[in-house]
């Protein structure tokens, strides 16, 4: 599949980046700054956004529009990770019903800002993010 890469695909891909940037250092302040142990989920999370940053920074540095599957993957499956660990937040039956999350429960929430921001919340936004603008950049490329 071959992408022309043009102006739109490249602020495409610089939004997608930009987001899993912000996401990455978000993760890093939470932990290495506010010293909040991330529990297995928020590991897995991170395990997919994480190499989003290097990926997309790589595409636009090479021109290559093609990584936008690669992408949408990674960012479809961490996003439902997250998905499901704010749904062990934030509903009784999925946090009764989960698994078991190691020392530090997924069910925890270090923010909770207007009552429904939390850090799984934060990176759901950034995977979406990651998956539209993907999303958009392969259907340019089906035209």
């Amino acid at each position: 599949m071959s992408v022309t890469f043009n102006k739109k695909v490249e602020n495409l891909l610089s939004i997608g980046w930009v987001a899993s940037f912000i996401a990455t250092l978000g993760s890093l302040y939470f932990s290495e700054v506010l010293k909040f142990t991330p529990c297995n989920l928020c590991w897995y999370q991170r395990i997919f956004m994480y190499p989003l940053v290097i990926i997309l920074g790589i595409a636009i540095f090479k021109k290559d529009a093609s990584i936008a599957l690669y992408t949408l993957i990674l960012s479809g499956i961490g996003g439902c990770i997250s998905l499901y660990h704010y749904g062990v937040q934030k509903i009784d039956f999925v946090e009764e019903n989960s698994i078991s999350c190691g020392i530090v429960p997924c069910s925890g929430e270090y923010i909770n800002w207007l009552g429904f921001i939390t850090i799984p919340f934060l990176a759901l936004i950034g995977f979406t993010i990651v998956f539209v603008t993907s999303l958009l950049i392969l259907k340019k490329a089906g035209k």
